[in-house]
């Protein structure tokens, strides 16, 4: 592992203390990087991503951010566990990683840096041997004692005293199914991409149940030889209100619901059939035409029916029909 810089940050992006160990990269970096998480949308920023040439590796801690960069092909995930061990070195000789700790406290970091990185390869962590090569004293931020959440029963999604003329609450199952055929129509992968979408118009502060027929739930219930139809769930995903220990007990979606729409959970299905059989046929005509002839049958029972069904065939830009 190789890196050209530290930078700590503000949330913004604007530099309050750096370190250039190898004067590989240009000043600027920075301010790209800035100028990069400015215009990205939260949920778009990545840790790792490569700009001009340079790869910039971050980590946030509270409203401070941890930033190297490197100009070689170096180990990112080596550079990750340095950020974070440098984060708890800081709480160790701060109390807490915060913006203000970080300009009380120049000398202590700029030392800090240095031990803990010498020409871009990481050096020893470790806060007691630290300590025994930086004396400097550091100006530790004091906190007020906060209650703990379960004497306070904040629930962080949903704010107290929520109040609706007409309590209600909608779920839609939406579904997506991946097929993978073979050109005789020979199924190869098959499988069930799914999310339970929810909007909640509940007064109060309300505990939802919610129960799959999960093959596990089954079993562990003692209803797994029943005439009911039972899934394998794969890759299940909840939204942070569902209580995980009860589900992982008898396995129940037990939740306080957001107010308004979320999505309370994604999973994986192995389908067990396809609801359409595809045969294509394609037949080449000389170098500049091609026939292709798809025929498409209806593999659930007469009294069900499919309803606005697209049938995309993807072909090159320059086809001309």
């Amino acid at each position: 592992m190789v890196a050209s810089a530290v930078f700590v940050m503000d949330t913004k992006g604007k530099v309050i203390i750096s370190r250039n160990y190898r004067g590989d990269i240009p000043l600027s970096s920075s301010e790209r990087f800035a100028q990069h998480i400015q215009e990205k949308e939260e949920m778009e920023l990545r840790p790792v991503f490569t700009l001009d040439g340079i790869t910039y590796v971050y980590i946030k801690c509270n409203n401070v951010l941890l930033m190297a960069v490197t100009k070689r092909n170096s180990n990112v995930t080596l550079i990750l566990y340095f950020l974070y061990r440098l984060t708890i070195v800081f709480k160790d000789y701060f109390g807490e990683l915060e913006e203000e700790s970080i300009r009380d406290n120049f000398v202590v970091v700029y030392e800090l840096l240095d031990e803990t990185m010498d020409n871009g390869y990481p050096q020893s962590c470790e806060s007691k041997i630290l300590r025994e090569v930086i004396t400097q004293e550091s100006n530790k931020m004091e906190q007020a004692p906060r209650p703990p959440v379960a004497l306070t029963n904040a629930v962080s999604w949903r704010t107290e005293g929520i109040k609706h003329r007409k309590n209600e609450i909608f779920l839609d199952v939406i579904e997506k199914l991946n097929l993978l055929v073979s050109a005789n129509g020979n199924v190869l992968h098959s499988e069930i991409i799914g999310c339970i979408q929810m909007k909640s118009f509940l007064s109060g502060m309300p505990e939802l149940k919610l129960g799959l027929n999960d093959k596990l739930m089954f079993e562990a219930t003692g209803r797994a030889n029943t005439r009911i139809k039972s899934v394998e769930l794969e890759d299940i995903k909840f939204h942070q209100c569902v209580r995980l220990a009860r589900f992982d007990n008898d396995r129940t979606i037990s939740f306080i619901p957001p107010d308004g729409e979320f999505e309370l959970m994604r999973y994986r299905v192995k389908a067990p059939s396809q609801p359409f059989r595809i045969l294509p046929s394609i037949t080449e005509e000389g170098k500049t035409r091609v026939i292709i002839n798809l025929k498409i049958s209806g593999d659930f029972p007469e009294d069900k029916q499919a309803n606005n069904v697209i049938v995309k065939i993807p072909v090159p830009p320059t086809t001309a029909s």
